[in-house]
């Protein structure tokens, strides 16, 4: 489970990034705990491409595969794992959408089974919720479970 400080600092990290969406990823154990921040290519995307990437920074993430490789690779090397993907809904609700589910899935699976996926709602410069789901392979789904 994520740490008081670990949910502080992401919480920080998404009121700062507002009204764009934050995103970023959480490696080591259970007590001890790293938060990367990750840079939100989306605006680049959309400004380069709108048509193949209709959405800002306002509705949607995404993370440069090679920033989110550096970051697997020092967990590594460092004996740590990785335990949460985190990002930040503008002015709605924390839930887990459909795209959610595309971004974190290959072949229909999680690259990172084991790790939580966070949704913070951020609304007005303020985290309104913050909700945590996690793989099911029975359900072939993610499911919400509690983040303290």
């Amino acid at each position: 489970m994520l740490t008081a400080h670990t949910i502080e600092a992401i919480s920080k990290q998404a009121v700062a990034e507002y009204p764009a969406e934050c995103c970023g990823i959480v490696t080591g154990n259970a007590s001890s705990q790293t938060v990367h921040p990750c840079r939100n290519r989306q605006d680049e995307l959309h400004a380069s491409d709108p048509e193949q990437h209709p959405r800002t920074s306002r509705e949607a993430y995404d993370i440069d595969r090679n920033e989110m490789e550096s970051i697997f690779r020092d967990a590594a090397a460092h004996g740590e794992q990785v335990i949460c993907f985190y990002h930040s809904h503008i002015d709605c609700g924390a839930y887990f959408s459909q795209m959610d589910r595309e971004v974190q899935t290959v072949f229909g699976e999680p690259e990172f089974p084991e790790a939580v996926h966070v949704v913070l709602s951020v609304q007005n410069r303020q985290v309104a919720e913050i909700r945590g789901f996690c793989w099911d392979k029975s359900a072939e789904d993610f499911t919400v479970i509690p983040i303290p």
